[in-house]
């Protein structure tokens, strides 16, 4: 079986590879088996040396690496670039700080002395994404490999170079090769992977579907997974909002990686109030982002990642609007080569609408007027999804209460939902569970060990 890299903006092909037969699936989970029987014995200060060299690796390539990014799934050099940088961050940050995350946690006990002790687990297998290629490869592998663990990358099948980029970035910065591999191989042989003994976990972020059959085969063998799914994001503009700010920040909060965001802003739920002065500056600035080849400095969104996805992104406009959806910006795709979709706004949206039920991956937004703040929690929490969210208001506090209604994983106040390496990052409902990053990141798949010492 061959395993396509394919330029979504020409749809050229760029590269083509065998996929990694069964005997050398073999020899990557043997050669992860015994690196990490030495691996996790090493100190901090070595682990943090190497790894603050993965991200002097990933800066000093930033270009070349970006470049793939670009051509393998259309997303623009200048967002690739800010992706590899933020990759490096990721590095630093736990190099820096995951001895201090892992270090003995004291109990306080009438008897003796009792700790935690945060032992590694072994081989964790990560099941990772197209969308943001390097960064949800970087934010599992920078803490697995501090805490001592090694790692083995499935990427998905559509950025092949991207995965042996993210090798390289390990090997070059001295790692022993059986920390961190790349394994080029479809869906279906990772069931036989995750039934063998030597992984001992497994984390996953991508689809609802991908993710279930990830948990139950793991559940199977009781092994740990740490889910990190899909997302319908509200941004919520109250009445007291600075209107023009929450209006052009939403554009970006749609717009970044062309749509193509889990913790993007999706529906954009706005109190009655700033209705239409929300609405003139979204469509506004919405209508003038500029479509076009993702390599030019100008350009604010190029194409998606893949000819399917916009069609299956336009099936979902063209059902909702059958169903009474309305078309406020684009709606359709432009007649051009490439897997390109205008930048589109629908309102009045209901419940059974692909756009109201579904997670719309592409740069499509779903407006809803809400009579009152009360309407707005109601319309934020009719999702199945509960990744991120943000709400708009110059009452601080109003908003710290606000955000307590929401059910997500993660509410930011008066910001778009981003991630960052010293923020925990997850959600409920059926975006997920666990956490990534931050100290409870690392903490994931670790053997959080009870030591008791009578005296």
């Amino acid at each position: 079986m061959s395993i396509q890299s394919i330029n979504p903006f020409n749809g050229k092909i760029l590269q083509e590879f065998e996929a990694h037969t069964d005997a050398q699936i073999e020899d990557t989970l043997q050669s992860a088996e015994s690196t990490y029987r030495k691996w996790r014995k090493t100190q901090f200060n070595e682990r943090s040396s190497l790894m603050h060299k993965a991200a002097e690796v990933l800066r000093k390539n930033k270009d070349r690496y970006a470049q793939i990014m670009t051509d393998e799934m259309g997303k623009t050099k200048k967002e690739a670039i800010a992706e590899v940088e933020k990759c490096a961050l990721c590095c630093d940050y736990y190099a820096d700080n995951a001895e201090k995350f892992l270090a003995d946690e004291p109990l306080q006990i009438d008897q003796g002395e009792a700790y935690i002790a945060y032992d590694p687990i072994g081989t964790v297998l990560a099941i990772m994404p197209w969308n943001f290629p390097f960064w949800q490869v970087i934010r599992f592998a920078a803490p697995n490999l501090m805490a001592g663990n090694v790692g083995i990358l499935k990427h998905a099948s559509n950025v092949p170079q991207c995965a042996l980029a993210l090798e390289e970035v390990f090997r070059e910065a001295g790692f022993p090769k059986g920390c961190f591999q790349s394994l080029l191989i479809p869906s279906k042989k990772v069931d036989n992977m995750l039934g063998d003994a030597r992984i001992k976990a497994a984390t996953l972020t991508g689809s609802e579907g991908a993710g279930s059959k990830v948990a139950a085969k793991a559940g199977q063998e009781l092994k740990k997974t740490v889910l990190e799914l899909g997302g319908s994001d509200p941004f919520i503009v109250l009445a007291d909002a600075d209107i023009e700010k929450a209006a052009t920040t939403a554009v970006k909060a749609r717009m970044i990686n062309c749509g193509q965001s889990c913790i993007a802003a999706k529906r954009f739920i706005v109190v009655e109030e700033a209705y239409e002065q929300f609405m003139e500056v979204f469509t506004r600035k919405m209508s003038a982002l500029k479509q076009g080849d993702p390599n030019e400095d100008d350009v604010d969104y190029g194409p998606m990642a893949r000819e399917d996805l916009a069609e299956e992104l336009l099936e979902q406009v063209q059902k909702s609007v059958e169903k009474g959806a309305e078309i406020i910006l684009g709606g359709d795709r432009p007649d051009k080569e490439g897997a390109f979709f205008n930048a589109t706004i629908l309102g009045n949206l209901k419940s059974g609408m692909p756009a109201y039920e579904e997670e719309l991956f592409g740069p499509v937004a779903t407006v809803f007027k809400a009579r009152d703040e009360e309407e707005a929690i109601l319309i934020a929490n009719d999702s199945p999804y509960g990744l991120g969210g943000c709400v708009w208001t110059q009452d601080i506090e109003k908003g710290k209460r606000f955000v307590r209604q929401v059910e997500s994983g993660a509410v930011y106040i008066n910001k778009m939902t981003a991630s960052h390496p010293a923020l925990p990052f997850g959600g409920v409902k059926k975006s997920g569970y666990g956490r990534e990053l931050s100290h409870l990141g690392i903490r994931e798949f670790v053997n959080q060990k009870t030591v008791w010492l009578e005296k």
